[in-house]
């Protein structure tokens, strides 16, 4: 049991830091009883009666103060209002103001004066060489009623925050004017400097997890007095638990109290994975203090910390900061709902000024994503060209997660094109993660995003006053924590053109909660296919049968597409050390089009996809034929050939099919102009028992070499899985008229 901290209870009090150059004792003659004792004990110098108490937080306060002195120049200078801009320069109507920037998207107008006179008067910006008609409005206030911003009313001396619209940011503009927009005059400007450092927001790490099941996802700096604490879980056992703010290398007594997410200092209570926000108390930044904490007050315990670094150049608060949490007033019910995919995944959504809230409820796995977005095309469900969120669970950081998603093709990303986190690809993440939750088998994660980003290449605006198309899918997450391809079934993705507006009121089509719809068993995995006593093979490329296919054998997420080898998907293969195998390749030799690029190598990484792997990550695996090395160690595919697939003839159907003989009548084979591609693979004597068939440039598109020695592979004969075979090709003969050479 922990020692119990007899009459050691802190109380906040009225104080200033070091910053404002003074600071103030309690003035008023209190005593405090302890809980151990019915003595009251006070301590009297000079007429002035103190409690033990209170001088605790006078010592915590001092301890502050005192630290600070060692950590001169870390805070900037009082008073902080962001980066100087500069002043107006007036021409008209009595424009003063010295101008200031908060952050990458606010501006601070310090003592801002204007006579009021002008008919049609608005701050007004651009990136023109000079203030023009060239331009747009920042609205003041933020917050008016009807659809035009309010004429720019007379100011002498007011403060005043500029929040600059539609995502845009002070790195997009070159002035700020106050501009009369019916006559074309320039009241008064002022240029944004080039190069314009900002402060920023900053991404700690996570609580550390200590006691009482604290944890939280990444917590932010976002601006000198807020926290926003992610996905808070803590189970709210602590007697006498808060948060708690202080100086030196771990937690200790000498802290002081903040506020939760709702202005109080009662005890904490318990968290389920909610986002909150918190202030330090007045004239407290983050500047001043070394660590946030949740302590425990009675019995002196950290029940976990995070640091605060050194070197913060985050924004001023000056009340810039609006951020949803979930303890942030707001509907109970959305007015909008659709279900994309039937039982599968709804959508809801709202709009939040320059926002789009949107919540996705998915009956999901761990292990798999949902996805939402506008369509590549209008008028029809195009994953190519498309803008979409990729939602999920990540059950290695334990933290819900929303990645920005461009989809430049139908294919794996690969650092550059395909499938690609907006991140990847060298653009941002404008997607904002709200909460998140998982029961009873639906997995709902909150988010949203501007409606018009500053991103032309990667992000598509969203429109509010028409229709537009969507696309939604649901699909296995790989490795890296990203998209793999999804099934081509009706309830992985919608096929139909499905068109909503977000601009709309009570579009509510939503008949039933996910909650309600119960789980089904999925179909019965076809059985592994195995190949011994072949020394000849043809690979080529095909689909991966859904829930009975490469998912179920392999026990981890395909791309879409998978290796088809002598027309059986990714079966065992059987060699023999010594021996020559000979490997016709039809996988594609144009790295230009990804989507039909997968070079055929065999390495001993169950994963493949050498060509993505950099460092460390392409030293793990080895290649033992499909691959040379350049005179830099760089890795070059020597597998490549003709493209050829088995494509559906009409629509996946492995669901319904329960034989894998059964589901190829349902392909049919087809091959792009050209050669195929030959690989002679002789076995190593020291091949390990176990290597595998992949693609270089994409990961898990192949299975399982197994390796033995000479002789033991049963030499020719092949038993079932030949007759397969053959058959295998009298199917292919009848569909395609194309010979197995």
């Amino acid at each position: 049991m922990w020692r119990k901290a007899s009459g050691m209870v802190r109380e906040t009090s009225s104080w200033k830091t070091r910053r404002q150059g003074r600071t103030e004792a309690p003035t008023a003659a209190t005593t405090t009883t302890t809980p151990t004792s019915n003595r009251t004990r006070t301590h009297t110098t000079q007429g002035l009666i103190i409690t033990w108490s209170q001088l605790a937080v006078v010592a915590a306060v001092a301890a502050l103060l005192n630290s600070s002195d060692c950590q001169a120049g870390r805070a900037p200078p009082e008073p902080y209002y962001g980066s100087y801009v500069g002043e107006f320069t007036n021409f008209a109507h009595g424009i003063k103001g010295r101008i200031y920037a908060v952050d990458e998207s606010t501006l601070f107008v310090k003592s801002f004066a204007y006579d009021g006179t002008g008919p049609d008067a608005f701050f007004w910006v651009g990136k023109t060489p000079r203030p023009s008609p060239d331009g747009y409005i920042i609205p003041y206030p933020e917050e008016y009623m009807g659809m035009d911003p309010p004429i720019l009313q007379a100011h002498n001396g007011t403060d005043i925050l500029l929040r600059l619209p539609m995502g845009k940011r002070i790195k997009d503009i070159r002035w700020l004017s106050v501009w009369c927009r019916r006559f074309t005059v320039d009241f008064g400007e002022v240029f944004i400097p080039t190069n314009l450092g900002v402060p920023k927001p900053r991404v700690l790490p996570e609580f550390k997890r200590l006691a009482h099941g604290l944890r939280s996802s990444n917590i932010s700096v976002l601006d000198a007095r807020t926290f926003y604490i992610p996905n808070l879980h803590y189970d709210g056992a602590g007697p006498d638990a808060y948060f708690w703010v202080g100086n030196g290398s771990e937690p200790n007594i000498m802290g002081i109290k903040v506020p939760n997410e709702v202005g109080s200092l009662e005890p904490l209570r318990g968290y389920q994975g909610e986002d909150i926000e918190i202030q330090l108390p007045a004239n407290l930044t983050v500047y001043d203090i070394d660590w946030l904490a949740v302590w425990c007050v009675e019995y002196r315990h950290n029940f976990g910390h995070v640091y605060i670094p050194r070197d913060l150049d985050v924004p001023p608060a000056l009340g810039q900061t609006k951020i949803t949490t979930t303890t942030t007033p707001r509907p109970a019910v959305y007015s909008n709902c659709r279900e994309i995919l039937p039982n599968r995944l709804q959508v809801k959504w709202e709009l939040q000024g320059e926002h789009l809230l949107v919540e996705l409820f998915g009956r999901i796995a761990e292990n798999q994503y949902m996805a939402f977005g506008l369509s590549g095309a209008n008028g029809r469900p195009q994953m190519a060209q498309s803008d979409v969120v990729v939602a999920f669970y990540d059950t290695n950081a334990r933290v819900f997660r929303a990645e920005d998603y461009f989809i430049s093709d139908l294919s794996q990303c690969d650092g550059q094109r395909g499938a690609c986190p907006d991140e990847r690809i060298g653009a941002r993440n404008d997607v904002i993660v709200v909460s998140g939750d998982r029961k009873n088998g639906v997995t709902s994660i909150r988010y949203k995003r501007l409606l018009q980003t500053n991103e032309a290449i990667y992000d598509v605006p969203i429109p509010i006053d028409r229709e537009v198309s969507v696309i939604a899918a649901i699909g296995p997450l790989n490795a890296r924590k990203e998209a793999n391809a999804h099934s081509h079934t009706a309830s992985d993705h919608n096929q139909d053109d499905i068109r909503i507006n977000f601009g709309a009121r009570n579009d509510h089509a939503c008949k039933s909660s996910l909650y309600d719809v119960k789980d089904e068993t999925g179909p019965k995995p076809w059985p592994t296919r195995k190949i011994q006593g072949v020394r000849k093979f043809r690979a080529s490329i095909g689909p991966t049968g859904g829930k009975r296919g490469y998912t179920p054998i392999t026990g981890v997420p395909s791309w879409g597409i998978a290796w088809y080898v002598n027309d059986l998907l990714i079966p065992e293969i059987t060699v023999e050390r010594g021996q020559t195998y000979e490997f016709i390749i039809e996988g594609g030799n144009d790295p230009s089009m990804p989507a039909r690029y997968h070079p055929f190598y065999i390495t001993d990484s169950p994963e493949g996809g050498l060509g993505q792997k950099v460092g460390l990550d392409a030293r793990k695996q080895k290649a033992y034929a499909g691959v040379e090395y350049d005179e830099d160690g760089d890795a070059i595919p020597t597998g490549g050939g003709r493209y050829c697939e088995w494509e559906h003839q009409t629509v996946d159907r492995s669901l319904e099919i329960e034989t894998f003989e059964e589901y190829m009548k349902t392909l049919e084979y087809k091959c792009e102009d050209g050669e195929p591609g030959y690989l002679n693979w002789t076995v190593p004597m020291d091949a390990p028992n176990q290597l595998y068939y992949q693609c270089f440039t994409h990961n898990n598109l192949g299975w399982k070499i197994n390796v033995v020695d000479m002789g033991a592979s049963g030499g020719s004969s092949v038993g079932v899985n030949l007759i397969v075979f053959i058959g295998l090709v009298a199917t292919r003969l009848l569909l395609t008229g194309r010979v197995l050479a």
